[in-house]
């Protein structure tokens, strides 16, 4: 079998990939957009979007000078320019992603409005494709036409580099924006003023949802990129140390271009799902791309490696994928919510006190299933194996991206539908694919955490081969130095994101009671909020305080590296992955737990809305929503940048 021809066709297949996420893009541009109060908020949304992701991306492309001019410095210029290309293709699928979003969402009312819940279903799902699949196509492309150019894996991790610095800067700035919009607009319409969610007074509720299509689609988009490229790198960097090197570096190649052909078929899948309730349509989707996945993955495997153990190895990441989402989604969705929900009878302190014990509890079935995992795929093909259990994890990106990103979609639409006074009938339908995507959001952060451990874990094995350590000894004190100071990372960088939501939401908080105070009529419904001027806010404020965070990821690793060694880095890595990994779960069960006990309070339980119950389900989910949207997410991607720039200049630190 020529293989060399294989990986040429892994970057022909990513580039028809991005045509058909084009193609999808056009046709949802096709669906009608509604009447001109629909037009408007939706214009009004999309540009919100346009200016933060413009924004952010200037200071983005600022950094990545800065870091190829050090790579060609220290290395060469074909690392800078695999680093470059990441980067690159990170920032396009997020830009790809957030127009789909931004644009799909109002004719995914309109829809509900014309047709009802099966079209507007298929809408949103179409929408949420063109971020999906921009995602799998990008990273099949990318790191194709790398492989093409150069066989050298040093080489090729200046990809994973560029694609991690990208996703930690554009998951903590997005996050910073939604989750300060959304603290603003909960806080001082639902608590203080007593206003519907997403009345059309209250003036952050249009930055609100702008700050759900670039926190929750294109900072979840680079999250996922990230590790979807960091866990293929890993295996050719393991890869290359087996015999024969060159079957064992293509295969994840040949395994990821299939998922992308799988993803891709799994979103033609909807037109005969949509029949179902939404969250039977979006997860059978899934199955449909999993199992023809597996199927193919059962055939390279024999084609390339003729071993067939490695297959297992594949299929142990793709299993423990889907447990960790569906335990995320029992903790998040399933009996702990109603018990949550029945302690805001008493009070927001019980409400975060049972919550946080909750998300605490979380933590234990989805660390089992990746430990499982783990122990799997080790025993049927060592580190090598460990890679491949999340690649894959990943393999089927595409869909599960695609229900992910989703979510936002039809949020979107329910805020539309609210503003524009679409009534309650169309509402009812929004609310229902909103409570879908909840679930599929909690699902995608599973796959992302889970992802991330394997991933870190798999890269932190090839930065053991590349740098020749043969043993980690916790006798060593500066490896248990190193141990420790990688521990404290994740809760450094929780600590910044979330003082950094603070201080966004107070200038928020601000700035709405202000309109309500000074703007004549606004309460009455006789005057329009500024909507621009919060927007400008939390831009100005997540562009600010990301800066740090993500710098802080890239030196910190560095400074333990040079001067402690490459056994305390190793120690560094280990310790950041263990807490890292936790923390991320803990936050994100127990922010969406506590979002989805206020929903369930929300349809009419222990008083519904407007009740104490409520207010303070309100200020419990306020809490949680850094957790879950800011902070949590933001460990995945800690952990694997920390490893991805030790694999890059652990060639210095040797």
């Amino acid at each position: 079998m020529d293989l060399v021809n294989l990986t040429q066709y892994s970057f022909i297949i990513g580039l028809l990939g991005l045509a058909f996420a084009l193609g999808l893009y056009f046709l949802v541009k096709k669906y009608p957009r509604g009447n001109t109060t629909m037009i408007e908020i939706s214009d009004a949304i999309h540009s919100g979007a346009m200016v933060f992701l413009r924004r952010e991306y200037t200071f983005i492309i600022i950094f990545v000078a800065v870091v190829f001019l050090i790579l060609w410095n220290f290395f060469s210029i074909f690392t800078s320019l695999a680093f470059l290309a990441g980067a690159g293709c990170s920032m396009l699928a997020g830009f790809i992603g957030l127009k789909g979003s931004t644009r799909a969402a109002v004719r995914t009312t309109q829809g509900a409005i014309s047709h009802g819940a099966a079209k507007a279903l298929t809408i949103a799902f179409q929408g949420g494709a063109v971020m999906g699949i921009s995602v799998a196509a990008l990273g099949v492309a990318g790191i194709g036409l790398i492989y093409l150019f150069t066989k050298d894996p040093k080489i090729i991790n200046g990809f994973a580099m560029g694609a991690s610095s990208v996703a930690l800067f554009a998951r903590v700035g997005g996050g910073i924006f939604t989750k300060s919009a959304d603290v603003g607009a909960d806080l001082v319409g639902k608590i203080e003023a007593g206003i519907p969610e997403d009345d059309p007074r209250n003036p952050g509720v249009i930055a609100d949802n702008v700050g759900d299509n670039v926190g929750d689609t294109a900072g979840m988009g680079a999250d996922l990129f990230e590790s979807y490229v960091g866990s293929v790198i890993a295996s050719i960097a393991i890869g290359a140390t087996l015999t024969p090197a060159i079957n064992y570096i293509t295969l994840p190649l040949v395994l990821i271009t299939w998922g992308l052909a799988s993803s891709i078929l799994g979103v033609f899948s909807i037109k005969m799902l949509n029949k179902f309730s939404p969250q039977s349509a979006l997860r059978n989707s899934y199955y449909f791309s999993g199992i023809l996945f597996l199927a193919g993955a059962f055939i390279a495997i024999k084609l390339v490696v003729a071993d067939i153990s490695v297959f297992w190895t594949v299929l142990s990441g793709m299993v423990a994928g889907v447990l960790i989402g569906l335990e995320s989604e029992y903790f998040t969705s399933g009996p702990p919510i109603k018990t949550l929900a029945k302690t805001a009878q008493t009070g927001s302190a019980p409400m975060i006190i049972t919550g946080m014990a909750i998300g605490f509890q979380s933590t234990i079935l989805p660390l089992l299933t990746i430990v499982a995992a783990i122990f799997v795929s080790f025993k049927f093909a060592g580190l090598y194996g460990i890679a491949l259990a999340a690649v894959g994890m990943l393999s089927t990106i595409g869909i599960v991206m695609t229900t992910d990103s989703y979510g936002p979609i039809a949020d979107n639409a329910g805020g539309i539908a609210e503003m524009s006074k679409a009534g309650g009938k169309i509402r009812k339908i929004t609310d229902k694919l909103d409570a879908t995507g909840n679930t599929t959001a909690a699902i995608g952060k599973g796959f992302a955490i889970g992802s991330a451990a394997l991933t870190a874990l798999a890269l932190f094995s090839a930065y053991q081969k590349t740098t020749g350590i043969q043993i980690i000894s916790l006798t060593n004190v500066n490896t248990v130095i190193g141990l420790f100071l990688g521990a404290l990372m994740p809760f450094l960088i929780a600590a910044m994101t979330m003082k950094a939501v603070g201080r966004a939401a107070d200038k928020m908080i601000n700035e709405i009671r202000r309109q309500f105070r000074e703007i004549a009529g606004l309460l009455e419904g006789r005057a329009k909020p500024d909507s621009d001027r919060c927007i400008d806010i939390v831009t100005r404020s997540a562009l600010r305080e990301m800066i740090f965070p993500g710098i802080s990821a890239v030196i910190a690793p560095l400074l333990v590296g040079f001067f402690m060694g490459a056994e305390s880095l190793g120690g560094f890595l280990a310790g950041a992955t263990a807490s890292g990994v936790l923390l991320a779960i803990f936050m994100a069960n127990t922010g969406a737990a506590w979002d989805n006990a206020k929903k369930y309070i929300e349809e009419g339980h222990f008083g519904g809305k407007g009740t104490e119950v409520h207010a303070a389900a309100v200020i419990a989910d306020t809490v949680g929503d850094p957790l879950k949207d800011t902070s949590g997410p933001s460990m995945n991607i800690l952990i694997k940048l920390m490893a991805v720039v030790s694999l890059v200049f652990a060639p210095l630190i040797m």
